[in-house]
């Protein structure tokens, strides 16, 4: 890989995590409760002068580390999403000028367009093969130091203490959480489905090789 190549990965990174911000920008604007992060993200936000975006950032900076001393591997994808997709987020909440949605059926309709956003954004992005992003690595980190029981559930532990943080924070909670929890991933894999995509097939360069390859 020459720089050339990589310098595109990292602009197609930027790329697809603008499409999956715009689809978190739409589960947001649905206004009938929030993915678990996204409600951990505003509860931060209501008790510090921080906007969503910058509580989001900061959130991944600690989930970056966390991975870090968990010693996942973390590729430039994984810092360039930590740094973009809160603040890609905002900024979409900042620009929207629609009125706020209180219908809670068009707000599922919304909500699940935001799921196909997120599952196109996250193709585009991991095409880069430049690593997953913060939140996926640590659930990656504990599964492994939880062999026994199934990632599915570790997923759910994780959720479950993001959420009830998150609520008691003060973030927004409703049926949307529930969709987001389990509608997410189910929308993901029609997406995925119908473009042939398979994640796990991807063979992914962390931040020392890419490195290398940049001095070299």
């Amino acid at each position: 890989m020459n720089r050339k190549k990589i310098f595109a990965g990292w602009l197609r990174i930027a790329a697809g995590l603008a499409v999956f911000s715009f689809g978190v920008h739409l589960t947001i604007y649905a206004n009938i409760g929030l993915a678990p992060w996204d409600c951990l993200g505003m509860g931060i936000a209501k008790h510090t002068p921080l906007n969503y975006g910058l509580a989001m950032t900061l959130v991944s900076i600690l989930v970056v580390m966390i991975d870090l001393l968990l010693r996942e591997r973390i590729g430039y994808g994984t810092i360039i999403d930590a740094l973009l997709t809160g603040n890609l987020v905002q900024m979409y909440n900042t620009l929207n000028r629609l009125p706020e949605n209180h219908n809670m059926w068009i707000g599922i309709i919304i909500m699940l367009v935001g799921f196909v956003f997120m599952a196109l954004g996250m193709w585009i992005y991991m095409k880069a093969a430049q690593c997953c992003g913060p939140r996926d690595s640590l659930l990656v980190g504990l599964g492994k130091r939880m062999p026994k029981i199934p990632i599915g559930f570790v997923e759910i532990m994780l959720w479950a203490v993001v959420l009830l943080i998150g609520w008691r924070l003060g973030g927004p909670v409703g049926i949307g959480t529930l969709i987001s929890t389990f509608g997410a991933g189910a929308v993901m894999q029609f997406v995925y489905t119908l473009i042939r995509f398979e994640p796990r097939l991807i063979r992914h360069r962390d931040v020392m090789e890419i490195t290398k390859e940049l001095i070299g």
